[in-house]
């Protein structure tokens, strides 16, 4: 067995710093774009409080967002060349979205009464721009940005189930973050949710591996099928594990934070299964994470300033959980 130099293996440590940065983001600013999405179900004295359960974090959580396009821009400069310029219009939308989240998150708490209805609208409006951009990002990128009908239907699949599965993150949230008649209403909201998440899982699962050959080979050969069967085993049980506890009188009370961790687990998991689809590629048959990376002393600059910001990044996300941890107060910015 080969045994890989520094060089050779700076590549693969910054594809996995970059991906834990996309899922950190991805569960992280999911669970507030989710709350977003469901403010239109709320009273506007829920939707303060729906806010101030997202208020002291959101702003950490869009950082590993940047640092995650950071790490693809500045490691594998090929691969930001070409995913980029393939997603460059749903990318600039979903920073519309992502920017009027944070417009309208400040301007709604100082806006007067009569404004205030508007600014929540346009919070809602983009929360759900964003996920779905994001929804239709990860649809192309799975796919290879592959020519044909079947990719952009592929894509759209995804735009639509990723929202659903933000809104299902969301509302487990605040299960957790709140009580009273709130806290009944997100029990609600998740059980809403958790069906049509589930079942664009399911048929998302079920497509990746016809639009991608490659896919289909790493996932249905012996003996790596027996392997990889424990990913979607045990998200199927985390999920059913989920349903079930939104049922009990517990998730009111001690277990209130379970069906979060559960869905981060489904999360991590997902992710797994897609590390594992498309490795060694950064851009799936396309480009291996050597083609893409950049030199080996360019990566060894880099990172150095890795090891310098990501513990402050760790420090400050872990500092800002603990701080603002239990149930969500109302939020008050006087």
């Amino acid at each position: 067995m080969m045994v890989m130099s520094f060089d050779e293996m700076l590549p693969l440590i910054f594809i996995g710093l970059m991906g834990v940065s996309l899922l950190v983001y991805v569960v992280s600013d999911g669970y507030d774009l989710g709350v977003g999405m469901l403010m239109h179900r709320a009273t506007p004295e829920e939707r303060d409080t729906m806010v101030a359960s997202i208020g002291p974090f959101w702003d950490a959580n869009e950082t590993w967002l940047v640092l995650g396009v950071g790490l693809l821009l500045v490691a594998f400069p090929k691969a930001h060349g070409l995913v980029l310029s393939e997603l460059y219009l749903p990318s600039a939308l979903m920073l519309v979205g992502l920017i009027l989240r944070g417009a309208a998150f400040d301007f709604r708490v100082k806006a007067k009464a009569a404004r205030k209805a508007m600014w929540d609208r346009m919070f809602i409006a983009g929360s759900m721009l964003a996920s779905i951009c994001q929804g239709w990002m990860l649809g192309r990128y799975i796919s290879g940005f592959g020519e044909g009908w079947n990719y952009p239907i592929f894509a759209g699949a995804i735009a639509v189930a990723l929202p659903m599965a933000y809104a299902l993150l969301g509302a487990t949230w605040l299960v957790m973050k709140t009580q009273g008649e709130l806290q009944e209403k997100a029990i609600e909201w998740s059980k809403i949710a958790w069906a049509p998440m589930v079942l664009g899982l399911i048929l998302i699962s079920m497509a990746t591996p016809w639009i991608s050959e490659t896919v289909r080979v790493r996932w249905f050969t012996l003996p790596a099928i027996i392997a990889v069967a424990a990913i979607p085993i045990t998200s199927g049980v985390a999920l059913l594990a989920v349903r079930l506890l939104l049922g009990t009188p517990a998730v009111r009370g001690a277990l209130c934070w379970l069906p979060f961790v559960l869905l981060v687990l489904v999360f991590f998991l997902s992710f797994l299964g897609l590390s594992y689809s498309i490795y060694p590629f950064v851009v799936i048959d396309r480009l291996t994470v050597w083609q893409a990376a950049s030199s080996p002393e360019s990566l060894k600059v880099i990172l150095i300033g890795v090891c310098v910001t990501l513990p402050v990044i760790i420090a400050y996300t872990g500092f800002s959980y603990r701080v603002f941890r239990g149930k969500a107060i109302e939020l008050d910015y006087a």
